[in-house]
């Protein structure tokens, strides 16, 4: 691929998994020539599995116990994941740079407090004047910073706070959808010349009651012992606990200042709509056009999939009917499901999968097939639980 000053460069990766803190430990998951190890939670949430946190020193990234304690832990992970990737590119104390450097973070509601409804639900067994009973509990046992910490923006607004990143922000909800759309605006931004650099990602706290709830409510949630992604014929989805950021630049910043540059993100589309009567599979074949012409044996495909059986078989059709003999790693089987995290979290991983041009293992040893040659490009899927549908290329460096 020929090389263009506004090439959109990935030059900083911060990610925190079940699997480890930083970009060392997942260089090591995707270089170890062995399946990845299974860190999973199935006691606290019985009969629901999760991939919970590692430990976190979070002094690490954000410096004040104060800043800490008024965040929820969603938030923490990502301002936490923020500051590795704003490390990792040199951008931390580079007042200048991260004073005119775009934020697009991706994110899902503030974190319910569970003993108020709980009294709520116990009340209300006991009264048929419900109504009353809901206002007298809202206005007498929520504290009022709970309202302020479940504002979605709030996320990026610590992180502005903690790390300084005070040029435009954008922040994008809507579940899976939201992580692909903040970067896809990140790209653009950055290949028309509106940005020169951008910081771009989201978190998800999995070990979450609410989170558990929704999930099940909608009969999607992986129930009793864990299961290889590929291999779930129940709900399908285990979430994880994890935070994904990264910075990218036009080329002609990045190489400007020195930085090292992972890959080129040489394409990204969102899309969304009705997957019936094979929608879903023309949809998914027109967002991954761009990928013709990659070789197989050294193209990654990172899928997004949630787990869930029948959308996780179409999507799998597709891929090796479009890309035959490339090598399919379905990351959420090892990370858990990061809802607007998760598309954020595929790319941090594929490039470091280019730049470390990793043989990448076999995550589901069974439906996975041994991958022959190093990676020099990567396609990243993301497929919504409910709904929206986005596609990513990376291509390595020369």
């Amino acid at each position: 691929m020929s090389k263009a000053h506004n090439d959109v460069v990935i030059t900083g990766v911060g990610i925190v998994t079940c699997q480890g803190v930083g970009k060392d430990a997942h260089v090591a998951l995707l270089t170890a020539g062995e399946a990845p190890k299974t860190v999973v939670e199935t006691e606290k949430f019985k009969p629901y599995p999760i991939h919970p946190l590692p430990e976190v020193d979070w002094s690490q990234q954000i410096a004040k116990r104060g800043d800490q304690r008024q965040m929820e832990n969603w938030q923490r992970i990502g301002v936490f994941a923020a500051g590795l990737a704003l490390d990792d590119a040199g951008f931390k104390d580079n007042a200048e740079a991260c004073g005119s450097m775009d934020m697009i973070v991706a994110a899902g509601g503030g974190e319910r407090d569970i003993n108020v409804d709980t009294i709520i639900v116990d009340e209300g067994l006991k009264r048929n004047d419900r109504e009353v009973l809901l206002n007298e509990k809202l206005t007498t046992e929520l504290r009022p910073t709970l309202f302020l910490a479940q504002l979605s923006n709030l996320l990026a607004g610590n992180i502005s706070i903690v790390h300084k990143v005070t040029g435009s922000s954008r922040t994008f909800m809507g579940e899976e959808s939201a992580g692909i759309s903040a970067v896809e605006t990140a790209f653009y931004r950055i290949k028309s010349g509106e940005s020169s650099h951008a910081l771009v990602g989201g978190a998800f706290s999995a070990e979450r009651l609410d989170m558990v709830l929704l999930f099940e409510a909608i009969g999607s949630h992986s129930r009793d012992e864990w299961k290889p992604l590929w291999s779930r014929d129940d709900g399908g989805i285990i979430s994880g606990s994890l935070g994904a950021f990264l910075v990218l630049e036009s080329r002609a910043h990045a190489e400007e200042r020195g930085a090292h540059i992972y890959g080129t993100i040489s394409s990204i589309e969102g899309d969304r709509g009705n997957r019936n009567a094979g929608n879903f599979e023309r949809r998914l074949e027109r967002l991954l056009e761009p990928t013709d012409g990659l070789a197989s044996e050294s193209t990654a495909i990172f899928s997004g999939s949630t787990g869930m059986p029948e959308l996780a078989q179409r999507e799998k059709a597709v891929l090796e009917r479009q890309l035959p003999g490339a090598a399919i790693r379905g990351f959420g089987g090892v990370t858990g499901h990061g809802m607007e995290a998760h598309f954020t979290l595929g790319l941090a991983l594929a490039a470091l999968a280019v730049d470390s041009k990793a043989v990448i293992p076999q995550f589901d040893p069974t439906h996975e097939k041994p991958m022959t040659a190093p990676t020099k490009a990567a396609i990243v899927t993301t497929v919504g639980h409910q709904r929206g549908e986005g596609v990513a290329v990376l291509s390595a460096e020369a």
